[in-house]
């Protein structure tokens, strides 16, 4: 790292990918150990690479400096191998400012999250500028990021498989070349996920990602996955929107259309930004759903799950966040071809499409696993 680089870090607030440590002490195993649980946190939290910079007071940035002579990547390594589960990959350099030694300790981005502290099993996370022990909903996410884990093949034991709609089954399997008059019917539908047998009693029921897509009314279900759309133009008129994922896509883009009379705003913009935050919210927030608000100055999409790839509240410039549920993407790219064929990362054409009407702000808030896209009004 060079000293401009540096300089530009210090000028930052502290947060879940930079911290700041007046000392660097590390010669008791309770030091070592608080060393780890810092890195293994920063790793596991979203975005690029972080560093702690070592010799610098935390609210003044005052430089203070550490003892060069103590301390070789060679021996952080060690301590952070010997702890981190997986192992981190990190790198440590002195840089001298202000004619005072600082510590400069690299946490790579990570594909292997999450990290765990070795000897207690313990997964942590950064939640601004603070470490602390990840909940469960949080350490299932960083696994399905990963790719470890899918949601959406989750079974609902408690489900009968026939509240999903067959006939919509039937087409999208149809759709995929296959047959669906065929005698292995249920067992095309299990291997793409769309039905799992119960480990006990061996019977099929329909998993999470089958219910959001097949079934008449998932909200029955799972109600934390509808969208509420809240009109202040209407005298801050609710409206929740219910059904398989396509329909309700289908039914906001009426109520947009009828809503906003102005034949030139740019709708379909609108749209996609809806149709990403489906796509990319995080399901295991059960306790809030994805909401937009109309104003007549300003239209919010308000949605769970914090992008990956993002510092807090970072205005995106270069793409939408990365695809959280990549199953779910799969299937829709099939039964929504028009929408999701494009909804990829589609920032720039939102942007695109609101020239001369104002800025469209992407929003992400990282501690309170929030994204939201802010449009000029209609």
């Amino acid at each position: 790292m060079d000293k401009q680089k540096l300089l530009a870090l210090l000028q930052k607030p502290e947060g879940t990918k930079l911290d700041f440590k007046k000392q660097m002490l590390l010669r008791t195993d309770s030091e070592k150990k608080e060393l780890s649980k810092d890195v293994c946190a920063i790793a596991n939290a979203k975005g690029g690479r972080g560093y702690i910079i070592f010799g610098v007071e935390d609210y003044t940035k005052r430089i203070v400096g550490i003892e060069e002579v103590k301390y070789r990547e060679e021996q952080m390594q060690q301590i952070i191998s010997q702890r981190c589960d997986p192992p981190v990959q990190i790198a440590f350099e002195i840089i001298y400012l202000e004619n005072k030694p600082l510590g400069v300790l690299t946490i790579y981005k990570s594909n292997q999250k999450p990290h765990q502290i070795r000897q207690t099993g313990t997964f942590y996370i950064r939640r601004g500028s603070t470490t602390d022990i990840a909940r469960r909903e949080e350490i299932a996410s960083m696994l399905q990021e990963s790719g470890l884990l899918e949601y959406e093949r989750t079974v609902l034991s408690n489900i009968d498989f026939k509240e999903l709609d067959e006939a919509a089954m039937k087409n999208y399997i149809n759709k995929m070349g296959l047959k669906s008059d065929e005698e292995g019917y249920y067992t095309i539908l299990e291997g793409m996920g769309i039905l799992g047998k119960e480990e006990d009693s061996n019977r099929l029921h329909p998993t999470i990602g089958g219910l959001l897509l097949f079934c008449p009314n998932p909200q029955a279900f799972l109600p934390y996955t509808g969208i509420k759309v809240v009109c202040n133009t209407r005298n801050k008129e609710i409206k929740m929107f219910k059904g398989p994922i396509t329909k309700m896509l289908e039914d906001i883009e009426a109520y947009f259309n009828t809503m906003i009379k102005n034949t030139d705003y740019p709708i379909s913009a609108l749209m996609e930004a809806v149709s990403n935050a489906v796509l990319h919210r995080d399901y295991y927030e059960i306790n809030r759903e994805t909401v937009v608000i109309i104003g007549r100055k300003k239209i919010e999409i308000s949605n769970p799950g914090a992008a990956c790839s993002m510092e807090e509240s970072h205005s995106m410039e270069e793409h939408y966040p990365c695809r959280r549920n990549q199953w779910l993407y799969q299937r829709l790219l099939t039964l929504d071809e028009k929408r999701f064929l494009k909804s990829g990362l589609g920032v720039n054409r939102i942007q695109a499409a609101f020239k001369g009407r104002g800025q469209v702000s992407f929003i992400n808030n990282d501690k309170r696993n929030l994204f939201k896209v802010v449009f000029p009004g209609f």
